[in-house]
C-alpha cells in the first residue's frame, strides 16, 4: 500500500512505494560501515598490542605514553564506527547476506561491550584515591582490568569471524 510523503514538494504530497527490496544505497551503507567497523577494530586490537609489547619490554616513558595516545584515539574511533554502523545496521540487509549481518552484528556487539568495560576500568581508576580503602579496592580494580581483557579478547575473535565472512573489508 503507498504511503503519503509528509515532506511537501511544490505544494503537493509525494505518493512513495513500500520498498521490499532493499535499496542499493542501504545495502552499501550497511557493508561501508559494517566494513569500517571492522577495520577500527582491528586497528584498536593492533594498538592495545603494540602498547602491551611496549609494557612488557620496558620502552622509555615517552614511548609508552605516545602509544597510550594511540591507543585512546582508537578506542574512540571504534566507538564513533560502531554508532555510525548502528545507524546503518537494518533488518533489510539481513534478509540479503545474513551471514555477514551476523558477523558485523558480533563484531558491533563486542565493540560496545569492549567500550564499556573500558570505561568502568577507567571509571575504577579515577576513583581509586589513596585512601585506607585502596588495598580493598586493588582486588576490584584487578577483575575490572581482567574483565576488560576479556572484552577485547572477544573483540579480537569477532574481527577474525568478519575477516571470514567478508575479506575483501581488510583492503
Amino acid at each position: 500500500m503507498p504511503k503519503l510523503n509528509p515532506f511537501r514538494t511544490n505544494g503537493t504530497i509525494q505518493v512513495t512505494r513500500d520498498r521490499k527490496t532493499p535499496a542499493p544505497r542501504d545495502v552499501a551503507t550497511f557493508y561501508q560501515r559494517a566494513d569500517a567497523l571492522y577495520r577500527a577494530a582491528m586497528e584498536c586490537c593492533r594498538q592495545h598490542e603494540r602498547l602491551s609489547r611496549f609494557v612488557r619490554d620496558r620502552a622509555m616513558g615517552a614511548e609508552q605514553r605516545a602509544a597510550q595516545a594511540l591507543v585512546t584515539v582508537t578506542d574512540q574511533a571504534l566507538a564513533d564506527m560502531a554508532a555510525a554502523y548502528e545507524a546503518a545496521a537494518t533488518r533489510i540487509c539481513a534478509e540479503r547476506d545474513s551471514g555477514c549481518w551476523q558477523a558485523a552484528n558480533q563484531l558491533w556487539m563486542a565493540s560496545r561491550e569492549y567500550a564499556r568495560r573500558q570505561r568502568i576500568a577507567s571509571r575504577a581508576v579515577r576513583d581509586l584515591g589513596d585512601g585506607k580503602h585502596s588495598t580493598e579496592r586493588l582486588a576490584e580494580l584487578t577483575v575490572d582490568y581482567d574483565l576488560e581483557a576479556s572484552a577485547l579478547l572477544l573483540l579480537r575473535q569477532a574481527t577474525t569471524a568478519y575477516a571470514r565472512i567478508r575479506p575483501q573489508a581488510a583492503a
